[in-house]
């Protein structure tokens, strides 16, 4: 009989606050983490290298480190960031993130466990069948943000693709992501802009300056 794909991976109950927003830590000492977790090739790099140059062109610290997984086979690519006016450390620990972004649904469901309690779990509602459940040794979830949000986690959950493929490049969704992340940080919209443009060819900067506002916008 085929398990399902998660196992015991989800251990605790993320019980939630309703916070508005993330401290970056520029006054207080403490650390703002996020975890950004996807599959190989949905722009999970791209999407923590944006947000890292914003805190930078605020004034902040930023460590970052990324694990790529067997990416080629739709392994998992995650990459932890941690921003502040003093970071040690480029790890998020369990627990520890403020914000988990999961560009498929099956991945923010995996790393629940970096949520904090209060935190925001952002998901591209997306699925993309991982290699154990396209050969029949285990089962996708019936209903992975239902989970989610019965264990009691904040969720925004957005079909990103979908609102970026409208805008002419469904590529473009980890950018939405970002949109919806930066709702919760206190950069402002000038910084953003100058980092998108600064990580993407020309040509594409113009749609992925659109797919930031239509996150912004959800």
């Amino acid at each position: 009989m085929s398990g399902n794909i998660i196992g015991n991976i989800i251990g605790k109950d993320n019980n939630t606050g309703m916070n508005t927003g993330m401290n970056t830590g520029a006054n207080t000492g403490a650390n703002t983490g996020v975890l950004i977790a996807g599959v190989g090739g949905q722009g999970t790099v791209l999407a923590s290298k944006i947000l890292s140059l914003v805190a930078m062109k605020a004034g902040l610290e930023v460590k970052q480190s990324e694990i790529h997984g067997m990416s080629q086979r739709g392994g998992s690519v995650v990459t932890h960031v941690r921003l502040g006016a003093r970071v040690y450390s480029p790890l998020v620990t369990l627990g520890g993130a403020d914000a988990v972004i999961a560009f498929e649904e099956l991945e923010a469901l995996r790393y629940l466990p970096y949520l904090r309690s209060g935190g925001l779990m952002i998901v591209n509602r997306q699925r993309l069948l991982p290699m154990p459940v396209i050969t029949g040794a285990a089962q996708y979830p019936a209903a992975p943000v239902d989970e989610i949000r019965a264990m009691g986690a904040r969720v925004t959950a957005v079909d990103a693709a979908a609102l970026a493929r409208d805008l002419g490049d469904a590529r473009a969704a980890n950018v939405v992501l970002l949109g919806i992340l930066a709702r919760t940080l206190p950069f402002a919209g000038a910084l953003w802009r100058e980092a998108i443009g600064e990580s993407l060819k020309h040509q594409l900067a113009a749609l992925n300056l659109r797919a930031f506002e239509a996150g912004q916008a959800v």
